[in-house]
């Protein structure tokens, strides 16, 4: 049969997929093989000179082809779809659901490339990079093109969760999250080096990131006791080479990939944990042992700048290439050792329920939060 055909094994793909409600031609399904996406079904030789056929079709062709028809629309490049797939495929299948097949990670590393050519940070990286060597007039330039870009896409980060917790307990305004304008700085700091910025310039940065709640001060006394000698030597090369995402990607092999993923998806899981905390879920020995441990890292602005926990395929590619470093694999080894030592996230102490005990807690807390939060708004309307 030539290679445009229906063959009888694509036909039987396109009727079970409609039988799953969705829609699949053949040109599709060739369209998808020409583009490295989709699979041939695997044939059986029949003996010299005999050719061969399909016997049965191929569980691998129809799932991929599965996953390309609910995320593929008219219009929408495909790279998307693959970094929505990648995204699918490492999540384990429920009961009773076919595991979904990983993607061409070719194609998933493409994928991660072009969305990283596209970003504003590696606009700023190239912009930094145009400036280095090129005297004041450059300097002040990327000064004025990084605050420009950073000023066009205004971004603050989340409050501590603990804060905010405590802040709506006790009927006060939420604090602020640590704002990122300071971050003009590091980028220059990338592009010209850091003696060009300063101490006080890069403290301003440092603080953007609201690390371990160290303020500027605390960040411009520390570097100035590097500058002193009084403290070790800082090597500020590493800065440059830690801004270089997507050499790392493009570097980065199929198992690094993979495991990025694997790092990526259980922090986001570690960060929305950690994150629900602000929204009064029921305390725990483990759960407040994983926060802990976060904290004792000073990881959570840096986690709230990198995860979402609905993440378009943009932000996931993001996060993968960021989750190739190793900082964020050894948060992850040692959140999950600290799982694994205390599994209990969801027992509550002296409530025998369980899981389901901790949710009714919860549920209770929030009926009773939201309650107390009208109260406020109707005696705010009944004030003179």
């Amino acid at each position: 049969m030539a290679r445009g055909a229906s063959s009888p094994a694509d036909l039987q793909v396109i009727r079970e997929l409609a039988a799953r409600g969705l829609v699949v031609t053949a040109s599709q399904l060739e369209s998808w093989r020409r583009a490295g996406l989709l699979p041939r079904h695997r044939r059986r030789g029949l003996g010299r000179g005999r050719g061969s056929v399909v016997d049965v079709v191929d569980q691998v062709v129809m799932e991929s082809a599965a996953v390309l028809a609910r995320h593929l629309r008219q219009g929408r490049d495909r790279r998307l779809t693959v970094l929505e797939w990648f995204d699918e495929a490492g999540v384990a299948a429920q009961p009773g659901r076919v595991q979904v097949p990983e993607p061409p990670l070719a194609a998933v590393r493409e994928a991660v490339v072009w969305v990283l050519r596209g970003t504003m940070s590696h606009r700023l990286l190239e912009v930094a990079r145009g400036a280095a060597g090129a005297g004041e007039e450059a300097a002040d330039a990327l000064y004025e093109v990084a605050g420009r870009l950073i000023a066009a896409r205004p971004y603050r980060g989340s409050a501590n969760p603990a804060l905010v917790r405590a802040a709506l307990e006790a009927d006060w305004d939420v604090p602020n999250g640590p704002d990122f304008k300071g971050v003009v700085h590091l980028i220059v700091a990338i592009g010209l080096g850091a003696q060009e910025v300063g101490g006080d310039a890069l403290a301003e940065a440092f603080a953007a990131f609201d690390l371990f709640g160290l303020t500027a001060e605390d960040w411009a006394q520390m570097l100035g006791a590097v500058e002193r000698g009084e403290s070790p030597p800082v090597d500020w090369g590493l800065l440059q080479q830690r801004a270089d995402v997507l050499g790392l990607v493009q570097q980065a092999s199929d198992e690094q990939l993979l495991r990025a993923r694997t790092v990526l998806l259980g922090l986001r899981m570690f960060y929305g944990l950690y994150a629900m905390h602000a929204l009064f879920m029921p305390d725990t020995p483990a759960l407040a042992a994983l926060r802990a441990k976060i904290d004792e890292w000073g990881m959570f602005p840096i986690l709230d700048h990198v995860i979402s926990l609905n993440p378009s395929p943009r932000h996931f590619a993001e996060g993968l290439a960021v989750c190739l470093e190793p900082l964020f694999d050894g948060l992850y080894e040692t959140l999950m050792e600290q799982l694994a030592a205390d599994p209990g996230l969801f027992q509550t102490p002296g409530n025998e329920a369980g899981a389901a005990g901790f949710m009714e807690t919860w549920t209770r807390v929030l009926h009773e939060q939201t309650a107390r939060a009208r109260e406020r708004v109707d005696a705010s309307r009944e004030e003179p």
